[in-house]
């Protein structure tokens, strides 16, 4: 269900703001309307913002050093310590990319260097000083002449990549005119020098990688900035959004209050110099929306949250929809040994961790629990367990068990298209609600008709001796219902525009009634494949193990293991995401649920 809300308004004198946003916050309990026009507007919001980006960037490349096998000791938290970081890693980062440049531009000068040898070039420059000039040139091995070694002293150093290299040694310094050619730029340090170099900038490289590896000890203090710069933003936020009157001598800020905490914000701002007026929301407010389920209903508000959350003056389906995703969940694993699998996982993961988990993770791990045991109860209509039914085992109390509650394929696609017209005859029930609550009767008269109408025959289906199939009591029922939705579909139009919409609303239900109904068949496709993948991967474990009396076993451990943890990821996603379909399209289709609610939000730290 939606908290109840109350809408705040403040009028402060503009000397006491500041102090009044900060007791605010430390209440704690106020969900304040912000002014987006004000925050794109506002310069220190922009440097913030631009401020929680590089913490967020550092934060990003620390954790890719950080070894997360075998962390460094953490350092002392300190805030500006995790404030400086940024600039710390942006002058590692540019000297690194300094050093990557000039590494990038000496491999290229040594593969060039490497075909002709390490030479040392100040012997070039002696051998120019005494009148002799030394070319290096490079041309296609077709366009080599051999007569150049007479005419111009050349001598081949090397081939390679059907090119030749080659030097010319002459008195003549333009002697590429001659060969029309271009000679080639030699460096002007050896190839051991440029070795020589590379491994230094290798050295500093690393250098650079140890520093940033020991700034990961900082994570703890970044994390700290970034929580203290949110707090920043959110002051901020709500401190531009408070309209200035009155000359701008009083500030005028709006917000938000659930219903149970009203009497504590009044006892506080009785204390305060602060003019305050609290009152009921309006249809055109935006209120914000809390939740507030029982123990049960509230392991499902983050799938709710997921889709979008209710209006306010709608009704919050979560306590409704979630008996039916997870008995929507344990039909599509519908395996045992699967079901148990992720029960002990997530009791394993709550015992390991129990003080390190936060409360939202806590909620996580039991609904994984909730939902592994409607896998095992599911499981239990089959009979499946790691593809092995154990209704195939001749013992006693499993063959009593499957005269129970054993179901084959034929009652499972029954009981699937069965569960999918309960809920969505549900749907229409609280749609009936839903409509009643926001507009009134009088606009669920409509939807109470085909509630009536498509009730009828499922009594009459299940039960011919109370309500006879097409009898003088179901045909006045049909009547009556059809009259409801025919001339009352759209209250406050005339008859014949009513009639007209509901002879479309006709169509409409007929088709779509029927393709929602088949989608649940989805339900008993999921269980079924899923049971036959797991059977088809112990085939392969048995089948394709080899004979020897070591290896064999080892083989089929690995295949069962291997091929059962791909069957149980798939499956569980496809047992999570093909009920969370049915729910939002469906079941909140035919519950009319519009949503669009924004989640309440209360101001503090």
């Amino acid at each position: 269900m939606v908290t109840k809300m109350k809408k705040l308004t403040f009028l402060v004198y503009y000397k006491d703001y500041e102090q009044f946003l900060h007791d605010l916050r430390e209440l704690g309990v106020v969900h304040v309307v912000e002014n987006k026009l004000n925050q794109a507007q506002s310069d220190q919001l922009e440097r913030l913002y631009a401020q929680w980006k590089q913490l967020t960037e550092a934060k990003k490349l620390l954790e890719k050093y950080r070894d997360k096998k075998n962390p460094l000791p953490e350092n002392p938290v300190a805030i500006e310590k995790g404030y400086r970081l940024p600039q710390e890693i942006e002058k590692i980062q540019a000297e690194m990319t300094t050093l990557t440049q000039q590494l990038q531009l000496s491999k290229k000068e040594r593969e060039a260097l490497i075909p002709w040898g390490n030479f040392d070039p100040g012997n070039i420059s002696r051998l120019e000083e005494a009148g002799y000039y030394v070319r290096f040139f490079v041309v296609p091995n077709r366009d080599y002449h051999p007569e150049w070694e007479d005419l111009y002293n050349a001598v081949v150093i090397d081939n390679r990549n059907s090119k030749t290299y080659f030097i010319t040694i002459t008195k003549e310094a333009n002697i590429e005119h001659q060969l029309n050619l271009e000679a080639v730029k030699m460096p002007e340090v050896s190839l051991e020098e440029l070795n020589r170099i590379i491994d230094e900038l290798n050295e500093k490289l690393q250098e650079n990688k140890e520093k940033l590896i020991r700034l990961t000890a900082d994570l703890p203090s970044l994390n700290a900035a970034l929580k203290d710069l949110d707090s920043q933003i959110r002051y901020t936020r709500v401190h531009i959004s408070a309209n200035p009157v009155a000359d701008n001598k009083i500030m005028l800020l709006q917000g938000w209050v659930p219903e149970p905490n009203e009497q504590e914000v009044r006892n506080y701002m009785d204390s305060q110099n602060v003019y305050y007026l609290i009152e009921d929301p309006q249809p055109e407010d935006d209120v914000p929306i809390q939740l507030n389920n029982n123990k049960f209903a509230k392991l499902f508000e983050p799938i709710t949250e997921m889709y979008m959350l209710p209006k306010y003056t709608e009704l919050d389906l979560t306590p409704f929809f979630a008996p039916f995703y997870m008995i929507f969940f344990g039909l599509s694993l519908g395996d045992i040994g699967y079901g148990l699998f992720l029960f002990i996982a997530a009791t394993a993961v709550k015992l390991a961790k129990k003080k390190s988990l936060s409360t939202t993770l806590k909620s996580v791990l039991t609904l994984v629990q909730v939902l592994a045991t409607s896998t095992v109860v599911c499981g239990l209509l089959t009979g499946g367990f790691f593809g092995f039914n154990i209704y195939d085992i001749n013992i006693p109390f499993f063959q009593n068990m499957k005269n129970h509650v054993y179901f084959d394929n034929n009652q499972m696609f029954v009981l699937s298209l069965i569960l999918g017209v309960v809920q969505i005859m549900f749907g229409m029930f609280l749609k009936i609600i839903n409509r009643t609550k926001q507009f009134g009767f009088k606009h669920a008269l409509s939807t109470m008709g085909w509630f009536i109408f498509l009730f009828s025959f499922i009594i009459a289906y299940l039960l011919p001796s109370v309500l006879p199939m097409f009898g003088m009591v179901h045909q006045v029922i049909m009547v009556g219902s059809a009259v409801l939705f025919l001339f009352f579909n759209s209250p406050g139009k005339n008859l014949f525009l009513n009639f007209g919409l509901g002879l479309y609303d006709i169509y409409n239900m007929a088709t779509g009634l029927l393709g929602d109904v088949l989608s649940y068949v989805r339900l008993f496709a999921l269980g079924l494949s899923g049971g036959i993948l797991a059977s088809v991967f112990n085939s392969l474990a048995t089948g394709m193990s080899p004979k020897d009396s070591i290896i064999g076993p080892v083989v089929t451990i690995l295949i069962f293991i291997c091929g059962h943890a791909i069957n149980i990821f798939m499956n569980t996603l496809g047992a999570v995401v093909h009920p969370m379909r049915l729910t939002f399209v469906e079941f909140y289709k035919n519950a009319e649920f519009s949503g669009g609610g924004k989640k309440y939000n209360p101001f503090r730290k």
